[in-house]
Formats: C-alpha cells, sequence, structure tokens
C-alpha cells in the first residue's frame, strides 16, 4: 500500500484520517498535539462557558487501528520536490501528502498587532485569553485602573462575534465574583468594515446586532485600528483606546511553510489545487482546508471554514483509495450548509441550507451540529462520551 502522510489534526486532516482508516488504508497522521480540538468552538471555554478540556478529544480515542500511525511531532519544512517532510522529530519520506496545516493569524501590517493582541487560534491561546481577562478583573481593586475592565475585541467576523456573545455573559459574572463596578466594564468590538458578520444577509446582521447590543456589547463597525501599543489601540479616526485585554480575529492566512515550499500560492499563501484537491505543482500532494486555495463553482476561493476543511477531507480519502484501486478521482464541490453564529448559550443567528434562523431555534442548531460532528468522528460512542459536553457550567 502507498505511504499516506497527513500534516495536521485540524477538521480537514481528522476528516481524512477518518475516512481512511475506515477504509482500511494505513496512513502516519502528524500533529503538534496528541488530540484534536474543536476550532470552531474555542470562543466557548475562552469566554468561561465549559472547562477546557470538554473541547478536545485524544487521537486515539479516533483513530483506533494500530496501522494508524499517529506522530507527536511539529513540522518544520516541505520538501516537496523531494516528496519528504521535516519535523523535529526527523525526515518522513511518503508517496501521497495532504497538507491540512490550518492557519496562522493575518495582521495586515498594523503595527504592534502581532506583539500586543491576543489571538483565538487554539486550545492554548483560549486558555491564555480566558485566564488573562480572569487575572486582570481580579487585579482591579489594586490599582481601579478602568483599563482593566475593558476589552476590546478587533474583527467582527464570525470568531470575534461569537466571542463577544460568550464575554457579554461571562464579564458580569466576574464583577460578581471580584465585586466589580458593573457599569465600568466595557466589551468593545472594532470591524473596519461597515458591517458585522459579512457572511449573513443584512436582516441577520441586524438581529445580531440588536441581540449583542441589548447584552451591552459595542459595535463600532467601520472603524480601523492603525497601530496597536501595550494596552492601547490607535484607531484610523485619530482616537485611542486604552485596555489591558486586546483581541485579535481579523482575519487569517496560511501556514507560512507553504509558500517557503515553493508551491503556487494565493496572496494569503494558500497552495492552489486542481477539482480533485490536489497541488497544481505537485500530483503526489493534496493540500485542503485553509491551506488550499481552492476556486469554487462562483468563481470565488472557498472560505476557510471547518465545514468546507471537513468536505475537503473526505473527498481527498475517497481520491487516495481510488488511486489505490486504479480508479478515476472525482472532483470536489462544496456543499455550503449554511453558517450558524451562537450570540451566547442561548440564542444565535444564522442560514441553514438556505432557511434563515435566529434566536433559542439558531442555538439548538448549532448544538445540534456539534452532535453531528461528534457522531462523524467516533459514531455512538464518541457522542455518549462527550453528551454532557457543551452545556454550560453552573
Amino acid at each position: 500500500m502507498a505511504n499516506i502522510v497527513i500534516l495536521g489534526a485540524g477538521y480537514g486532516g481528522m476528516a481524512t484520517a477518518v475516512a481512511l482508516e475506515r477504509s482500511g488504508q494505513p496512513f502516519t497522521l502528524i500533529n503538534k498535539h496528541e488530540y484534536h480540538y474543536f476550532t470552531t468552538l474555542l470562543h466557548e471555554p475562552a469566554g468561561g462557558r465549559n472547562t477546557f478540556d470538554e473541547y478536545s478529544v485524544p487521537l486515539r480515542e479516533v483513530l483506533r487501528r494500530p496501522s494508524s500511525e499517529i506522530l507527536k511531532a511539529t513540522v518544520q519544512e516541505l520538501r516537496p520536490q523531494d516528496s519528504k517532510v521535516i519535523t523535529n522529530q526527523g525526515e518522513l519520506p511518503y508517496d501521497y501528502l495532504v497538507i491540512a496545516l490550518g492557519n496562522a493569524p493575518e495582521y495586515f501590517g498594523i503595527p504592534g498587532m502581532q506583539e500586543n493582541a491576543l489571538v483565538l487560534r487554539s486550545l492554548d491561546t483560549a486558555r491564555q485569553l480566558h485566564e488573562h481577562i480572569e487575572k486582570t478583573f481580579a487585579s482591579w481593586h489594586e490599582d481601579q485602573d478602568d483599563a482593566k475592565l475593558r476589552v476590546l475585541i478587533g474583527g467582527a467576523g464570525l470568531t470575534g462575534i461569537e466571542l463577544c456573545g460568550e464575554l457579554a455573559e461571562w464579564l458580569p459574572e466576574l464583577a460578581a465574583q471580584y465585586n466589580l463596578p458593573l457599569d465600568k466594564i466595557q466589551l468593545i468590538n472594532l470591524e473596519a468594515a461597515p458591517s458585522i458578520l459579512p457572511m449573513l444577509d443584512e436582516g441577520l446582521r441586524e438581529e445580531a446586532q440588536r441581540v449583542l447590543e441589548s447584552k451591552g456589547v459595542q459595535l463600532r463597525t467601520g472603524t480601523a485600528i492603525v497601530k496597536v501599543n501595550p494596552n492601547q489601540v490607535e484607531l484610523k479616526s485619530g482616537e485611542t483606546l486604552d485596555a489591558k485585554t486586546i483581541v485579535w480575529t481579523g482575519g487569517v492566512r496560511a501556514n507560512p511553510l507553504i509558500k517557503e515550499a515553493g508551491f503556487e500560492v494565493d496572496p494569503k499563501g494558500r497552495a492552489k489545487v486542481n477539482e480533485f484537491c490536489q497541488s497544481v505543482n505537485f500530483e503526489n500532494v493534496f493540500v485542503i482546508g485553509d491551506s488550499a486555495w481552492f476556486t469554487g463553482e462562483d468563481g470565488k476561493p472557498l472560505p476557510p471554514t471547518g465545514q468546507a476543511a471537513e468536505q475537503m477531507g473526505n473527498r481527498v480519502a475517497e481520491n487516495l483509495q481510488a488511486i489505490e484501486s486504479g480508479l478515476p478521482m472525482q472532483p470536489f464541490h462544496f456543499n455550503n450548509l449554511g453558517t450558524l453564529a451562537s450570540l451566547g448559550h442561548e440564542v444565535g443567528v444564522g442560514s441553514v441550507k438556505g432557511v434563515r434562523t435566529k434566536g433559542v431555534p439558531a442555538a439548538l442548531m448549532k448544538e445540534g451540529s456539534k452532535a453531528k460532528y461528534l457522531w462523524h468522528l467516533g459514531g455512538l460512542r464518541m457522542l455518549s462520551q462527550k453528551r454532557g459536553q457543551f452545556k454550560r457550567k453552573g
């Protein structure tokens, strides 16, 4: 059998691995952690909804066959010309490679952003954000610096808005816990574009804004950040805002290793692929998820979403099996199931297969999508293990 190597255990990499394992195809999965975490849900533990261990699953609980090799390692270099991957654990050759390395923050060249802002892109950064906010709020009585009670979130896409929804519920809890003046707590979202949640229609955007503002979130659209200093942001208008917590959720780009390896890339560093999710430069390399520059049927690149990565992973697994069997590969077609945004643990907004939803029904549909994903990972066994997950503590 072919020597297949998968890089990354995010949504795309896991989908590929699960499908290959179910087909009986051996592979090696390289990941820097021994667990898979739920990237699209990181706002929940960051905002105090649940404990962090509920948002990950050990890789060996999903990939249980001995022929499914898991290597805990960090990828340091891609050498597609030589069909090799260089890691901190050594060099690995391959017959076929699946690149699912996820993304890196896109700072758009804003001075000081990378150095002075927190991000939400992994379980570790979510924990760091959570602990930073709690520690900062807890220390307010030492000097009563009101900047400690001001949280700034840059970016009003899905990540930024869902984080606002969680924090809007958690920050008042912290105020009660540490006897803080509730009227001094400020949660401000700064967005350079004219509206929030650009992937949703205007009516749903307006509903999301109404809900968040009713929870005390200040949404400032058309407000560009031009510089970030320690504990301060400078706006294009000339205004400055002091805050001890600054979070950046304003965009992502592909892992820089892809461009460094010589792949043809788009401005976000994603490797160009054909209709089979196959690199246009190296036919034994498949690229999926946030790493892939895949042009959809509308002529636009697919956005970096979990559902796109998962669907790509499934198709690539099928195509690898087709190659092994001497059958033709099948093209990838993205089936857009829609977008759901939680605005806290009880309400949300979104569109599913063209049907608009908001309020409690949207939140219930979001919960249903979590259960569906757990089922895909490990069937009833995984769903049963995690069935208490995602229920708000307390």
